[in-house]
Order: C-alpha cells, then structure tokens, then sequence
C-alpha cells in the first residue's frame, strides 16, 4: 500500500494515579522499552472515551470513568504513525490483572502493575513524561507536537 494510501491509528490512552502510583501494562512497545499506558486503537464507530473504556478493561481488568484529557500527541516511528490522545482516569471497579481481552491468551500484555512515580524513569519514561506527571499536568489539553513524551 503506498504511504499516502495509509490512514493513522488513533489511540487513545489513560492515566491512572493513585496513592503516587501509575497504571502501567507490560508489552514490546519498542526494542528497548515494555512498559507503557494502558490503551490501544480505536474502533471503527466507537467514541473516543467507549474505545479507551474497553481498553482499559481489556488490558487491565478495571472498570474506569474518563475524567479529562491531558495531551494530544503523534508518534510516527518509520512506517507508521500512531495518534496518541491521552485522559485521565478514575478506577470504578474491577480488578487489576483481570483482563477480558485476548492480549493475555496471546502474551501481548505481560502484566500489569502501579507504579510508584518516582520509579518511572527505570520503566522507560522519559525525563518529559516524569515531568508532566510531577507536574500534575498543568498544561492540561494540549497537543505535543515533536516533544519526546516518552
């Protein structure tokens, strides 16, 4: 298919803070990071905030409220390009580690855990990410465009 044929993913992405700890899930992200935001494409016909629910449980096990966006970001590694859209998010219930999707019958989500923030360096974080998140995100809404947020 050539290039200009292609469409981006959209993807959106939650945060999960609680007790200074974050959600994270294990999977190959790249060669050299696993750990990322819990997440992944949209579905044709679904809304932003329906696709990041079922996400979120698929990957997870927990059942989230979606409270606001914090940031709007591309990523385009070589061949492809990913349209990341990120929200904060409450717990509702569910359990941790109880995902419902396939990513776990397959091994593309390893695991599951909270995270103390202090410690998101040492999971592939960049400085900028660790930054926005001690931060609180206080530029809440806004689109990184060429910020290497991880």
């Amino acid at each position: 298919m050539e290039k200009q044929d292609r469409k981006p993913t959209v993807r959106p992405t939650g945060i999960l803070i609680e007790d200074g700890k974050i959600l994270l899930v294990e999977q190959s992200v790249t060669q050299s990071r696993h750990w990322s935001l819990p997440g992944g494409a949209l579905e044709y016909g679904e809304t932003l905030e329906h696709g990041l629910i079922r996400e979120m449980k698929e990957e997870t096990g927990l059942d989230v409220s979606v409270d606001g966006l914090l940031y709007i970001r591309d990523w385009i590694p070589g061949d492809s390009h990913v349209v990341h859209i990120t929200f904060l998010v409450s717990r509702k219930g569910g359990r941790l580690g109880s995902g419902i999707g396939n990513e776990f019958a397959t091994g593309k989500i390893k695991q599951v855990k909270m995270v103390p923030l202090d410690e998101l360096k040492t999971y592939g974080f960049s400085d900028t990410f660790c930054e926005k998140v001690r931060a609180n995100f206080q530029d809440r809404g806004t689109y990184l465009k060429g910020l290497p947020i991880w």
